[in-house]
């Protein structure tokens, strides 16, 4: 696994980044108050801005990528940098995953759901006709520089979808950790407020307990589909919901959340019933919000599934996840 960096500050990329002979920066719009920040502290002259949302999770915004390395001259000497959510770091790690068959690259997390999930683990992705990461490569970064700076920015939404993967971390590991960040995010969701220290700790500790499964289990093969806790629900929930243009979808955090209820609801509905309670405490939705029968479809072409049958991961209790 490539080297999983934790600072409070972006300016400690600069140092990272003088050992590349070029680096090509790929963004999300919405954080180019960061990107900019990076570019001039590292005088990066080769940029490029993406729409990200589910939507653009697609190979035309991976090809888009690939034109914008090919015109500028990017050769495997060069490292791409991506710097935004989720989509962002998936995208461009799969982009630069088969660009002149893989050249290196960095990833900058700046939401919550990336830094404890979505940018850790070497899978790269892009949508394929709003099927979740349907395309996609094992590959790993050259670094993961993961920055609570980064966090104060996030909308109130985008927290809440990130704090569900941080809580699906500590239900897989166990321990005391999943009662601490319940506690600090029922008071996040009271108060709005959160400070650095506190809420670096649970980052690097989620972040922490899929760093471990997957140096065990780099390819999925095992105990890594662990970490699917929650998401056979949640991508039927996000396909359903941009298949069928719905206005105010849920967030992928949401619909994990939804969805780890709905796991624990297959095995014993007391523990269904207080991740049902802890997570409305947080401000997540808990209820499926749609019948089986129509989301059965997604359900059925899940990337887990093997020979024909639908392939669950069930909780049994914080700790037990089968």
């Amino acid at each position: 696994m490539g080297q999983v960096i934790f600072n409070k500050s972006l300016s400690g990329l600069k140092r990272l980044l003088k050992d590349y002979q070029s680096v090509f920066l790929v963004y999300d719009i919405n954080v180019e108050e960061y990107a900019d920040k990076i570019a001039g502290d590292a005088d990066i002259q080769c940029s490029m801005s993406i729409e990200t949302g589910e939507e653009n999770k697609t190979i035309e915004t991976v090809l888009d990528i690939e034109r914008f390395l090919l015109a500028l001259g990017a050769d495997r000497d060069s490292l791409v940098l991506a710097v935004g959510g989720g989509v962002t770091t998936d995208l461009v790690g799969f982009a630069a995953s088969i660009y002149k068959r893989g050249i290196r690259f960095g990833l900058v997390p700046t939401s919550l759901l990336s830094q404890v999930d979505a940018a850790i683990g070497g899978k790269t992705a892009a949508n394929l006709d709003s099927y979740k990461n349907m395309i996609g490569t094992f590959a790993e970064a050259e670094f993961t520089y993961i920055c609570s700076e980064c966090l104060r920015t996030l909308l109130e939404r985008e927290f809440r979808s990130g704090a569900a993967e941080m809580l699906k971390s500590f239900i897989i590991s166990g321990g005391p950790d999943y009662e601490k960040a319940v506690d600090f995010l029922k008071r996040w969701n009271l108060h709005r407020k959160w400070t650095v220290k506190e809420l670096g700790e649970l980052v690097e500790a989620a972040a922490k307990v899929k760093m471990e499964i997957v140096a065990k289990d780099p390819f999925e093969k095992g105990i890594r589909r662990k970490l699917n806790l929650g998401h056979t629900f949640a991508h039927a929930i996000e396909w359903y919901e941009q298949t069928n243009g719905v206005t105010e979808p849920l967030t992928h955090g949401e619909a994990v959340a939804v969805g780890i209820v709905q796991a624990a609801r297959l095995t014993d509905d007391t523990l269904a019933d207080k991740f049902a309670e802890d997570f409305a405490a947080c401000g997540l939705p808990v209820e499926l919000p749609y019948g089986i029968d129509v989301l059965m479809p997604a359900m059925e072409k899940d990337k887990k599934n093997r020979n024909g049958g639908i392939k669950f991961v069930l909780v049994y209790k914080i700790g037990d996840v089968r």
